[in-house]
């Protein structure tokens, strides 16, 4: 069920240019040898564009502790929450028009729901995400002409709790998110909004797959864990093509959003256990990865949304603990 294409692919023109200078810096030092290719080896460290963007944190002010800006549309409106889940402090979800100002912070929860986290946006304004019920279970959500949906995939292999979650739109309507089964293995699927068809999004040679999200050709973009049980990311074409993403170097690589130039944006991590660092990435055909963290953030950055305008949002942690919402606009 995967929407087609009517047209040529196309690249997303404000990003085309960060992978351009990326390229360049690559080229210089011989990494672009390998990358590219589903699943290439180097040992070559990508290069850093952090400084193609300019980079702005955006709060909540009912919560400033704790942010998260997790999907964007080519208007530049953008989907999050704020509270960290913990014992006053829920997750509650807003969609903020552009300015960003507070008064452009626009509360959307779930009816009844204990906690909402909106998560993924698209440019008709139509949203999802997911709710936690009063007994602690999951469910996805799409919001459609301002009416609330519950989605969630349609099995009686259901973690118990029950963990279904909606994280990405495009415009076509097609929403991609998982489930958690019995054995607490996550199944990636597509929902057709519309007339609430469900698929399966597989991944050739990985398993406990999560799709979390698709442009408007249908690629699904995501993370899964591999045959050498490592979490990495993906990017599966409509078509069929599978690209498996693996941050050089990182011990885990997770991919969260992708826009119509098929660029993909998500976090590694360097090192394990209490030495371990997160970092920013952007990925695209043909230039391969390179490191975006937020200069307050180096270290502790997520990248989760990005548009065809190569705008970017997602989160860090500061210097005092708390997690900003993070938006990052290409200066090139």
């Amino acid at each position: 069920m995967n929407p087609k294409s009517n047209g040529n692919r196309r690249r997303a023109t404000g990003r085309s240019r960060i992978a351009a200078a990326a390229a360049i810096s690559a080229i210089a030092t011989g990494a672009l040898a390998s990358v590219g290719i589903a699943g290439a080896a180097t040992s070559v460290t990508p290069p850093n564009a952090s400084g193609n963007f300019a980079f702005q944190t955006i709060n909540d002010s009912h919560d400033p502790t704790f942010n998260q800006l997790l999907g964007i549309n080519d208007f530049g409106v953008i989907a999050g929450y704020y509270g960290s889940g913990d014992k006053g402090h829920p997750n509650r979800g807003y969609v903020i028009a552009k300015g960003y100002a507070q008064s452009q912070f626009h509360n959307e929860n779930y009816p009844h729901a204990a906690q909402t986290q909106v998560i993924g946006i698209n440019s008709r304004g139509e949203t999802v995400g997911f709710y936690v019920d009063a007994h602690g279970a999951n469910h996805g959500f799409v919001k459609l002409g301002g009416r609330f949906q519950t989605v969630d995939f349609p099995t009686n292999d259901n973690a118990k709790p029950k963990v279904d979650q909606l994280l990405g739109v495009n415009d076509r309507g097609i929403a991609v998110g998982f489930y958690t089964d019995s054995k607490g293995q996550n199944h990636g699927f597509l929902e057709n909004t519309a007339n609430r068809h469900f698929s399966v999004v597989k991944v050739a040679g990985d398993n406990n797959v999560t799709a979390s999200g698709i442009n408007n050709l249908g690629d699904v973009a995501g993370f899964a864990t591999n045959s050498a049980g490592n979490t990495e990311g993906f990017l599966r074409r409509a078509g069929g093509r599978v690209f498996h993403l693996n941050f050089p170097g990182a011990s885990m690589t997770q991919a969260f959003g992708v826009n119509n130039g098929d660029e993909v944006v998500g976090t590694y991590t360097d090192g394990t256990g209490s030495s371990a660092t997160t970092h920013g990435f952007i990925w695209s055909p043909g230039f391969g990865f390179a490191t975006v963290d937020a200069p307050n953030g180096i270290g502790s950055t997520t990248l989760n949304g990005i548009n065809d305008r190569g705008t970017v949002v997602g989160f860090y942690t500061d210097s005092s603990g708390n997690t900003d919402g993070l938006l990052a606009k290409s200066n090139q």
